[in-house]
């Protein structure tokens, strides 16, 4: 495990050099970003909105918001951490919490912090001051509740005439997708802590274990080794539950011959890793696994190799599709080449090129449920000045470098 001096972080500065250049984005544009509220029952860990996540770096405050105030005089105003009020009678069930003040200044990195009860001065001041107001946070379908931001913004346009509404939802989603260098290396220590998960289970790996133990082997060297949060439900699936893509029952033995695809990754400081292999259950590929398998490697390598500033996910798709496709397996490559990859497994992606600092996966696939045959490969690639950069090196993937981590 990486030593707590060199382990990789977001700073304070970092996360205001984020809100700074959404407000000069926004222009005379004031607008929201909700944290989202929890769940009343404290069944489910709660996460924050992404977004809010991505400006603030506050993972422990259900109900917050952030409101964003350009044109406000007071440059320390122009970006306000609202917080839900104390309630002492909750606070003794579900943990206290710290009063307004320096202290809370501190730790969250705003220079001005206050309740959300103060929201409807606050909107009501910038409102009147420019009448416009901008939606940031996702849109939604014609048949799903309007954005919470929308609905508050509405609202307020509403009781101040001449107030126009502006859709900006696509400006955070562009921030997103071009990573700092301190997201990159928070996605690379993810994949660092993901491999410690992929060689627990290839050690492990016997005919006869379940599924569910294979999941756990994985999980476990998480846990040991820095993560405390996973990106997604890990997919454990032997035989021909191994070409179903999201297959997450993983309570089926494993039966010698067959393959199995191992789909995980860790999250570390609220970043995630995503890979996939697929390992043979007794250590070795048959003749026909490792044909098929190879293929699917030799896409792989042809759309890491098209990875680009300038390329879009479809140009990299089509690179690697086409060494399936010429070999006559294109109808058993059923999903995408990949997606962005960041605070969320499938993260923020603008209809847009490429740029230096996204981060993607690559993962081509062939599944054959005649043959119970079923083989992903997958890696977290970055796109720099020069090309890219693999981010999960550290995970055999050849199937001679699979069979020798396998041996027991």
């Amino acid at each position: 495990m990486s030593n707590a001096a060199a382990a990789p972080s977001i700073t304070h500065a970092e996360f205001r050099a984020r809100r700074d250049r959404l407000l000069a984005d926004l222009g005379q544009s004031s607008g929201l970003v909700l944290a989202g509220d929890a769940d009343p029952s404290l069944h489910h860990p709660w996460k924050p909105h992404a977004h809010f996540e991505y400006l603030t770096g506050i993972t422990d405050e259900p109900g917050a918001m952030l409101f964003l105030d350009p044109t406000n005089p007071v440059p320390s105003k122009r970006a306000t951490l609202l917080l839900r009020p104390l309630n002492p009678e909750v606070e003794k069930w579900d943990g206290f919490r710290d009063e307004l003040g320096g202290a809370l200044r501190t730790i969250t990195g705003f220079d001005t912090v206050l309740r959300t009860g103060m929201l409807s001065r606050l909107l009501l001041e910038a409102t009147r001051r420019s009448r416009s107001l901008a939606c940031l946070m996702p849109l939604a379908a014609w048949n799903t509740p309007v954005s919470a931001d929308l609905a508050i913004l509405r609202a307020q346009a509403e009781r101040v005439p001449g107030t126009q509404i502006t859709d900006r939802s696509d400006l955070l989603v562009k921030m997103r997708a071009s990573k700092s260098a301190a997201e990159i290396a928070c996605v690379r220590e993810a994949g660092r802590i993901t491999a410690t998960g992929f060689a627990a289970a290839m050690k492990s790996m016997r005919a006869g274990m379940n599924e569910f133990d294979l999941q756990e082997a994985v999980e476990h060297a998480y846990r040991s080794n820095g993560a405390r949060e996973l990106a997604f439900r890990t997919i454990a699936g032997g035989g021909f539950n191994a070409t179903v893509l999201h297959y997450h029952a993983n309570d089926r033995a494993l039966a010698a011959g067959d393959l199995v695809v191992l789909d995980s990754g860790a999250k570390y400081a609220g970043y995630s890793a995503d890979v996939t292999r697929t390992l043979p259950v007794s250590g070795k590929f048959t003749t026909r696994q490792r044909e098929l398998y190879d293929l699917v490697l030799r896409s792989q390598a042809a759309a890491i190799a098209a990875v680009k500033p300038g390329v879009t996910l479809a140009d990299i798709d089509a690179a690697g599709r086409k060494v399936i496709v010429d070999a006559g397996f294109g109808d058993a490559f059923i999903h995408g080449m990949g997606h962005h990859l960041g605070l969320e497994t499938h993260d923020a992606s603008p209809d847009a090129p490429l740029e230096v600092g996204a981060v993607i996966t690559i993962e081509p696939g062939i599944y054959l449920p005649k043959e119970s045959v079923g083989i992903r490969i997958e890696d977290d690639v970055a796109v720099t000045t020069t090309g890219h950069e693999v981010l999960t090196t550290g995970i055999p993937r050849s199937a001679d470098e699979v069979e020798l981590a396998m041996k027991h």
